[in-house]
């Protein structure tokens, strides 16, 4: 596929993602999507990938829904959001099941789409002028994108209302504070600090990370028997794979492991 909306490279077995609309706010529409739901397929399918870094050009990490693309649609807009909305589901959903951690880095505004984007993220690294908005009932509208699977479980369910209800805007300490965002630097070393992380990462025993994130994700649905069987079954895989038994012979010997993401 052609990318026009969005900039992708990998880089050291390391894939970097930027919404590239800095004139329209990296806003959402179907194009955009349907690139994002194809680079995620890829970052899901290539071993080669170990992690993911993915930020927004310009100003604005992504300012939500393209509304100018919403407008146009005059009475067909309900099926241009259902579409729009299922392919950028279909992309999260794939960073969510993919091995490599997604570390995403907002480097301006996240409001609407953009703020449930944003923490989809396995590791969310914020620029201190960074600000989050759910945005959506302030438009008349109910959330996508993620924000209500993975909102409660960041702050609990209580604050999680009050950001989607009262559309209270947060600045990036707020945020961390609140369990939002993993980490806040300076807007100068963001990027920096996404690439060491993602570097970390891509280094890293990547099936084991695949495993433990699906553990995690089901860990607020399953029973505890279920997940105790989960679990069981994670380790005896992560434990028969290359990094798995090349990790236990180094802690075995006393030496720092080599892992290959296999």
């Amino acid at each position: 596929m052609d990318y026009k909306n969005i900039l992708f490279e990998i880089t050291d077995n390391i894939g970097v993602i930027t919404l590239n609309r800095p004139d329209e706010a990296n806003s959402i529409h179907k194009p955009m999507v349907e690139e994002l739901a194809d680079i995620a397929m890829h970052c899901y399918r290539d071993d080669l990938i170990r992690s993911v870094v993915l930020t927004g050009s310009g100003k604005m990490f992504c300012g939500g829904g393209d509304l100018k693309a919403f407008v146009e649609q005059g009475d067909a807009v309900s099926n241009y959001v259902d579409q729009t909305a299922t392919v950028l589901h279909q992309a999260i959903s794939r960073f969510a099941r993919m091995d490599s951690p997604l570390v995403i880095a907002v480097n301006g505004i996240a409001a609407g789409g953009g703020f449930s984007l944003a923490l989809a993220g396995d590791y969310i690294i914020a620029a201190d002028t960074a600000k989050f908005i759910s945005a959506y009932t302030a438009s008349g509208l109910s959330p996508d994108g993620s924000s209500t699977f993975y909102l409660a479980k960041h702050i609990g369910l209580l604050r999680a209302k009050e950001l989607i209800l009262t559309n209270r805007l947060l600045s990036a300490e707020e945020a961390c504070n609140w369990g939002m965002v993993t980490k806040v630097v300076p807007s100068e070393s963001l990027l920096d600090e996404a690439m060491a992380m993602a570097q970390k990462f891509s280094n890293g025993p990547t099936k084991a990370y695949g495993i433990s994130k699906n553990l995690l994700n089901s860990a607020y649905s399953e029973t505890l028997e279920a997940q105790l069987d989960s679990e069981s079954r994670g380790i005896a895989s992560s434990m028969g794979n290359e990094d798995g038994r090349h990790g236990i012979d180094s802690f075995y010997k006393k030496k720092k492991p080599n892992f290959k993401g296999k």
